[in-house]
């Protein structure tokens, strides 16, 4: 299984057609395990419906309903948040992070930024996949598999991370 850690964003069109989504109309959200990483389409109901059966088969989908992104928000200065530290180590994708990239998909699942849509079992391990609930953003993420005597510690460090 591929354990890239990676964000891919909603597209506001369909992959297959280049019709833009409406707001409020229903799409799949398709993810294929390819050997470059995991590769993302997001298809309008129709082109999912006219998928044909020798088609690759996928490693993930999921329906959802498009929503207009809102305009980007003033950025605050200063004072890091968990989605910016998120970003920042599923950028630098460091087995080290393992722990601190889960805690802070946990933190964000709980304020309702994150949603999981899936997760996956492979290889021995789980893969957690969670959508942006603004942007439609994918964040994939392996569970480390922490143990209760181990939280307590990885929340430490990433609330002294977060300041």
């Amino acid at each position: 299984m591929n354990t890239e850690w990676t964000i891919q964003s909603r597209a506001d069109r369909c992959s297959r057609t280049g019709e833009l989504f409406a707001d409020g109309q229903y799409f799949y959200t398709v993810l294929y395990d390819e050997v470059a990483g995991f590769r993302r389409e997001d298809l309008s109901e129709a082109a999912w419906a006219e998928r044909r059966k020798e088609e690759p088969k996928p490693f993930s989908f999921w329906r959802s309903k498009f929503e207009m992104p809102a305009p980007p928000a003033p950025e605050a200065l200063g004072k890091k948040t968990a989605e910016d530290l998120l970003r920042r180590y599923m950028a630098e994708g460091t087995p080290e992070l393992a722990n601190a990239r889960y805690i802070l998909a946990l933190m964000l699942e709980r304020k309702r930024l994150l949603k999981e849509v899936e997760t996956k079992e492979a290889d021995g391990g789980l893969t957690r996949i969670y959508e942006h609930v603004k942007t439609g953003e994918l964040f994939i993420i392996p569970d480390p598999q922490l143990r209760l005597d181990q939280m307590a510690e990885v929340q430490s460090q990433v609330a002294e991370l977060l300041g």
